[in-house]
């Protein structure tokens, strides 16, 4: 698990099959076996090099996020490692296991802060979107500050802490990112669809709904 506050900032390369991390100093030390958020993506440390270390990905990962992309350009990295039981818990619970890409469509600067507008590739993961809701973006713990009526667009708001000390700031219009969504709101769909609505078909596009007569039924007083 992490919380999306990232450590460092690396860069990716290929390196005989493998993705290689070039990490700073401060990022390391590192064990084989330990967990790292890369982008985003939770990545397994199987070998090390100089300036880094070495994990296999695989074609699942490669589909859904943007290492392969940015390995073939050397691209800049957000890193943080797996959290700890005794870690304070800063942003909010990020799993490192991406849902899909979204599309960069502005980006404006304003006083003091960026803000950002993204679009999901997928609109379908739009319904974890809502106003105040997290969102964790190439591996940062960013709160959704609007949305569109059915998420599939959203914008945030990057402090200058933020924007200075992780990947954002290369970002351009067009490019893509990593997205994962808030893991309560994923979790809460699940064991309520499957537990308590006679849902048909697709479960993630079926809309139940809930009255004062359903609440009733299910214990709700």
């Amino acid at each position: 698990m992490f919380t999306g506050l990232v450590r460092s900032v690396g860069r990716v390369a290929l390196q005989s099959e493998r993705f290689a991390v070039k990490c700073e100093e401060d990022f390391l030390p590192l064990e084989l076996g330990d967990s790292v958020a890369v982008d985003g993506v939770c990545l397994t440390v199987a070998d090390f090099w100089k300036d880094g270390f070495l994990s296999d990905v695989s074609g699942e990962t490669l589909s859904r996020t943007t290492l392969g992309s940015k390995a073939r350009q050397s691209g800049f990295v957000n890193l943080e490692p797996a959290l700890r039981l005794c870690d304070r818990l800063g942003g909010h619970l990020v799993s490192g296991h991406v849902d899909g890409l979204g599309q960069v469509l502005n980006i404006q600067e304003l006083n003091n802060s960026w803000r950002l507008e993204i679009r999901w590739q997928d609109p379908d993961f739009g319904r974890y979107i809502c106003t105040k809701a997290s969102i964790c973006l190439d591996g940062i713990s960013l709160t959704v500050g609007g949305c569109s009526e059915k998420g599939a667009k959203f914008w945030v708001v990057v402090i200058p802490h933020t924007w200075g000390n992780t990947s954002l700031k290369y970002l351009a219009v067009g490019s893509e990112v990593n997205l994962e969504a808030d893991l309560m709101a994923k979790y809460a769909e699940s064991l309520l669809g499957g537990k308590y609505f006679p849902l048909t078909g697709n479960p993630a596009n079926s809309s139940p709904e809930i009255s004062t007569a359903w609440l009733a039924k299910h214990g709700w007083n």
